[in-house]
Parts: structure tokens; sequence; C-alpha cells
């Protein structure tokens, strides 16, 4: 048996250093193949900036040339004048000397006054004595001392250093995260920066076994990035960046986490009405989901329900304050409470949620409710709930719901409704998602944990979770402008 578990052992290490020797053949050809990739792109490097100087040589020729035709003309046209007239003065003093011989004593002034006037007008008394252009070509020169130091410092492109992420200028707000970063050193190689990230719900340094893959963003010009339009279904996020230039890659930066706060729930199918058929975070009201069922269960026992919905989503791994489903079938909502209440509870902080509803919907609405929100119950006409209410039955109304008041909403229903929960201050607000309108704010003391709460009759909604509380609605709650609306019969 020892014999045997040694000549495997032997067997065992001939095939690793089989493998190896394949590596390194390979290896070796890679080696070849890579040089020669290499030794191309220098070349054409090299090439790229010899036709650049070339065409700069040539350009800077063309201007001698120019300037040296342009000179040459000037020259020649002024050489041509001064020729002709130092013949033309040539020819008249010629003339003037013969005339001044051949003439009589009486004929003498009218012969003076003829030389006189062709001498005034002679064209040598019209000429400028001075070259019209320099024949000095001297700013035509070049000093190449600096561009040669360059040339001369030229050398491969090192690998850039690893980026530093500035925590300090890093922000996470409104469902964006803008992460700024710098070099540790000065590098004017640097193409483009490589970001990536991912979710995580483990606060510190990343984990090597992460369920979550690292998503890629290339081609970064500028040293920060906005990731926009973000949904925070986990609690932090990974964050890591590196240097590219032409050549290569740097390493990455030490990578960093930054906390993603945001209310993130889903909907509990479990004891939602059972007209409302939930997929997720989606609901639609279906008038024969309580028969279908009792049909089901009649045939199957004999009894009036079954005690889960048909299209029970699959649960994932339940938070902290995710409630597990402590109500049976007999506690689902019934009667006329179409109701469906979400599965995490609100018992401290601040969180924010927005529900879209279809405008064609008999009846929507939306708000919080105390978990003890009896089956038969609608919301907003019990001490346990408060909602807005939309109201499309014979006449379009919309109002706020507490206790059985109702305070009527003087403005545009939206089709999207933005719902912000203070719990320790007491307050519940709606907005209209899109313009961040106050529709209206209830302020009283919550006893209890909330939950999430909805209803919809002849109709559908959807729910977006994983939302945080928006600047402009901290905003409004600062300068007390939210809670114009409200009203003390509603609290």
């Amino acid at each position: 048996v020892q014999d045997q578990k040694i000549i495997t052992t032997l067997a065992m290490k001939n095939e690793e250093i089989q493998s190896f020797i394949y590596s390194l053949k390979q290896m070796l050809l890679n080696v070849e193949a890579n040089s020669a990739k290499v030794q191309e792109d220098l070349e054409a490097e090299f090439q790229s900036l010899f036709s650049v100087l070339e065409e700069l040589k040539d350009g800077m020729l063309m201007k001698i040339k120019q300037d040296r035709a342009s000179r040459t003309y000037e020259l020649q046209n002024q050489l041509a004048a001064c020729t002709r007239a130092l013949e033309s003065s040539e020819e008249l003093l010629e003339t003037a000397n013969q005339t001044l011989q051949a003439m009589d004593s009486e004929d003498f002034p009218q012969a003076a006054k003829q030389i006189k006037d062709g001498v005034t007008m002679a064209p040598a008394f019209r000429l400028s004595l001075k070259a019209k252009v320099s024949d000095n070509m001297s700013h035509l020169m070049v000093d190449f001392a600096q561009e040669r130091q360059m040339l001369q410092a030229l050398k491969f492109l090192p690998v850039p250093s690893a980026p530093v992420i500035d925590l300090a200028e890093s922000l996470v707000a409104d469902n964006c995260v803008t992460l700024v970063w710098r070099m540790p050193d000065e590098d004017s190689k640097i193409d483009h920066y490589v970001l990536e990230y991912r979710r995580t719900n483990f606060e510190g340094p990343p984990r090597l076994k992460e369920d979550q893959p690292w998503m890629v963003i290339e081609g970064i010009r500028q040293t920060e990035y906005t990731l926009t339009g973000l949904k925070f279904d986990m609690k932090y996020m990974n964050f890591r960046v590196k240097a590219c230039n032409k050549a290569v890659a740097g390493e990455f930066s030490e990578p960093v986490t930054l906390e993603t706060p945001a209310f993130m729930f889903r909907l509990d199918a479990s004891t939602s009405h059972q007209n409302l058929r939930v997929d997720d975070l989606s609901v639609e009201w279906d008038a024969m989901g309580g028969k279908v069922q009792d049909i089901k269960a009649r045939e199957k026992d004999g009894k009036g329900r079954t005690a889960s919905p048909i299209n029970s989503p699959a649960r994932g791994t339940p938070s902290p304050k995710r409630m597990p489903s402590g109500r049976g079938g007999r506690d689902r909502f019934t009667a006329e409470s179409y109701t469906v209440l979400g599965d995490t509870l609100i018992d401290g902080g601040e969180h924010y949620w927005e529900v879209r509803y279809e405008p064609d919907s008999k009846a929507f609405g939306v708000g919080v409710a105390y978990r003890s929100l009896g089956r038969f119950e609608q919301l907003g006409k019990t001490a346990a709930s408060w909602c807005l209410h939309v109201n499309n039955w014979l006449q379009v109304s919309f109002m706020a719901k507490h206790a059985n008041k109702v305070k009527v909403l003087d403005a545009p229903v939206p089709d999207c409704l933005g719902v912000h929960c203070d719990f320790h201050q007491g307050l519940l607000s709606f907005y209209n998602a899109r313009t961040k309108q106050v529709l209206h704010t209830f302020k009283t003391r919550f006893t209890q944990p909330l939950l999430p709460a909805f209803t919809v009759w002849c109709g559908s909604f959807q729910v977006t979770t994983g939302l945080q509380v928006p600047s402009s609605v901290r905003c409004l709650q600062k300068r007390g402008s939210a809670t114009s609306s409200s009203n003390t019969s509603l609290t």
C-alpha cells in the first residue's frame, strides 16, 4: 500500500512537471510574439514621430521659400525701377550736353528752359533710395534645444500608481454616489480611469467571497465620477479605482466601503387581500382572486380558504425588522379592505418610498398602519392607519384620511406619490414624487412600529423601495413648510 502511494505521488508530480514544461514552452512562444508586437508598436510610434517632424520641416521650409520669393519680387521690382530711372537720366544728360553745344546765343534761353523741364520731371527724383525689404532672414531660425531634451528623455511608459480615493469629498445622496480620487504622484501620461463597484451588506474592507460581482465603468477621463439612479437594496457599496495609460493599467486603489442608507421592503403577500395579486412590488386587483382560491380549497379539503395566495413570491433572507408571517391565512385582509402591507417594520429614523398607480384605478390608497390593523378595516378609517386616498368612482376625489376623518386636498392628483415618514418626529408627509411638492402632512405621535400600507380596487400599482430621503424633502422639513398643510382634525 505504501509503495502504491509513493508511485501515485510520483505520477502526480510527473504530471505537474509536464504541465509546467508545457506552460514554459507556451511562455517562450508568448515572449517571441509579444516582443515582436511591442517592437512593431515602437517602430510605428517612432514613424509617427518622424512623420510629425517631416510635416513640421516641410511647413517651415515652405515658409522660408515663400518669404524668399516675396523679398526677391520686391527687390527685383525696385532694381528694375532704378535701372530705368538711371537710363532715363543718362539720356537726358547726353541730350542736354548736345543741345548746349549746338545752340546759338539767341536760342539759349528756350533750350535751357526745355532742359530744366526735362530734369525736373526726371524719374530719378521720384525714387526712394532705401530698400523696401531687408535681406536678413534670421527671424526664420529655430531652436530645438528643449525639444531635443524632451526627445532624449523618452522612455518606456511606467506602470501608473494606484489612485487614492478621497472619502471626505465623496458623497452618497439622492440615490447617487459621487466618488472622488487623486493620484499620489503627478502623471501626465494617464489616459483614463476604471471604476469598479459592487453592493454588499458588510461594512469594512470588501470580502473575498462575495456573491455580488464587481460592476465596471471604463473610460473615465476625470478624477471623479457620479453613479446616478441607483437602487440601494443593500446596506453598503464597495468601490475601487485604477489608472491606465496607453500601455498598461496600474494597481487598484485601496477599496473603500460607503454606507448607502435607504428603506428597503417587500410586500407581504401572505396577508394581502385575496383579490390582490401580489408580484414582488407590483399589485393588481383581481375580481376572481378569492373565488378561484375558494374553489381550489373546497376541492382539496372542503374548507373555505387556503392559507397562501396563488402567486406567493419567493422570499429572500429576511432583514432583522422584516416580519415572519405572523398571521395565518385566516388573518388575511378581507371584505372591502383591499389592503396589502409592507413586510419591514418602521420603529425609528426617516424613511422614504414611492408608489405609482394606474390612473384608471377606481380607488387607491397609500400610507402607513400599525401591525394591529384589523383584517376588515380600511386604510384611514381607524386610528391605526394614515393615508392619502384617490377615488375615481363616479367622481374624482383626493383626500387625506385618518381615524375616519377626511380632509379634501386641493391639488392635482399625481400619478406617482412619495411617502416620507419621520418616526421620532411623528411626521408622515406625502409628495408629488416628480416635483417634490408637499400634498399633505400628518403630525402625530406614533406609539407602535409602522408598516407601509396600500389599498387598490379595480386597478393596480407598483412600489419603488431602496430610496433615500431626497435632499429637497429634508430641506422642506427643516424649513417647517412641510407642516403647513397639516390638519389638526386628522392628527
